[in-house]
């Protein structure tokens, strides 16, 4: 949170772009800070899975606001997984993917972006 106030302020409670690279952050810093002790990628993934899916099962959300946030929380989990054992500056890399995010209107259209951040909010 601290991270996404000092880039966006409070712009990433809604259901834009900013919100995607929140969700996408949070589940890359919980795969990372996780890895030493679930001792794999792939325990570090699906601890952080079963964390911010329960999550988003309790959140009070619309059912197209939760189906994005699961996106884009798989699309941050991926990232790590595609990124073990390099270093990149992941805050550089999710804000280039946020610059990118495609807009989607429904459950079809998020699953037809399988590789990009989604958001729903509407271009003002």
């Amino acid at each position: 949170m601290e991270i996404c106030n000092r880039l966006y302020g409070q712009l990433h409670h809604e259901d834009n772009r900013t919100n995607a690279f929140r969700h996408a952050l949070w589940n890359y810093l919980i795969c990372k800070y996780c890895l030493n002790i679930a001792g794999s990628e792939e325990k570090s993934v699906s601890w952080s899975k079963e964390i911010t899916d329960l999550h988003e099962r309790l959140s009070p959300n619309e059912a197209l606001a939760g189906r994005m946030d699961l996106h884009n929380n798989r699309i941050g989990r991926n990232l790590f997984l595609n990124s073990c054992g390099k270093e990149i500056d992941v805050i550089a890399v999710l804000q280039q993917m946020t610059n990118e995010a495609v807009q989607v209107g429904s459950p079809q259209e998020i699953e037809e972006e399988r590789e990009n951040l989604i958001f729903i909010e509407k271009l003002k």
